[in-house]
């Protein structure tokens, strides 16, 4: 079921819109490349709505917030219509500012999936005021109360949430992937969390009946690809090496194995 979405991918080649942040663009670029999609990195609202219209899906990321880049995000998600669109929150309990616009944006555009950390995720489902970093997770209830609320949330906001964690979650409201593919030193390379959202969004373009199969699929790739590259690890690499080794465990990565190293179970 989901090695599919990933030969789907594949065999369509789905262009993927990204309005992401400067700081990890080439990454998410690099690594929609490998799994087959191709990017397309246009922020301009200048061009946005013209460049969402030919793509698959889209992707917005909050990371590096500005109004240009906040006004395109708009542009591109209203040309989009029907086709998939994924949010990143990047920061999102950080301020104000980020906070109204991902509300304007869910508000506004129908979009598809919402994906971050768990803090990210409470920011947007309830009324919070104050957040740690990019990267807290705060304290972590047990699984099963996180799956109850994840669920409610995601029926509120009418979208797929994926929160990603020690354990990543894909919902849609009704039910929910319990993952756990993964690596903790993933969190050491910028860009994992923007890579995996256009990933996402890659999956969703191709798998457009099945969005949380699809949602899903992306997640459990991603982190069964930090697992085989943390594998070539040798004692003298570090996180531009493992960065790379991750980037290229997703390119040679196939259905079938992504069938054999997917570890979830759904709730």
């Amino acid at each position: 079921m989901l090695g599919a979405c990933l030969d789907r991918v594949r065999q369509q080649a789905p262009l993927v819109h990204n309005i992401t942040n400067y700081v990890t663009a080439n990454d998410v670029a690099n690594l929609l490349l490998s799994c087959g999609a191709r990017p397309v990195m246009a922020d301009d609202p200048r061009e946005a709505a013209e460049i969402a219209g030919h793509a698959a899906a889209v992707h917005l990321n909050l990371g590096t917030f500005s109004a240009s880049r906040y006004e395109a995000m708009l542009a591109a998600g209203t040309a989009a219509g029907v086709r998939p669109i994924v949010l990143d929150p990047v920061g999102v309990g950080a301020s104000r500012l980020r906070r109204e616009a991902a509300l304007t944006l869910l508000g506004t555009l129908p979009i598809t999936a919402v994906r971050g950390n768990l803090s990210e995720l409470r920011a947007l489902a309830e009324d919070l005021t104050t957040a740690g970093g990019v990267d807290a997770e705060g304290d972590m209830p047990p699984l099963e109360e996180t799956v109850f609320h994840l669920k409610a949330a995601a029926r509120s906001l009418g979208t797929i949430l994926i929160a990603t964690g020690a354990e990543d979650l894909v919902t849609d409201g009704d039910r929910c992937f319990v993952i756990r593919n993964g690596r903790a030193e993933m969190g050491r390379i910028t860009g994992t969390g923007c890579q995996l959202s256009g990933l996402t969004a890659a999956f969703l373009g191709a798998n457009p009946e099945t969005p949380l199969e699809a949602a899903a699929a992306a997640v459990c790739a991603m982190g069964l690809a930090g697992e085989l590259g943390w594998q070539r690890m040798g004692p003298s690499d570090g996180s531009m090496a493992y960065r790379n080794y991750l980037i290229d465990a997703v390119y040679h990565l196939s259905g079938e194995g992504l069938e054999k190293g997917a570890k979830y179970e759904v709730q």
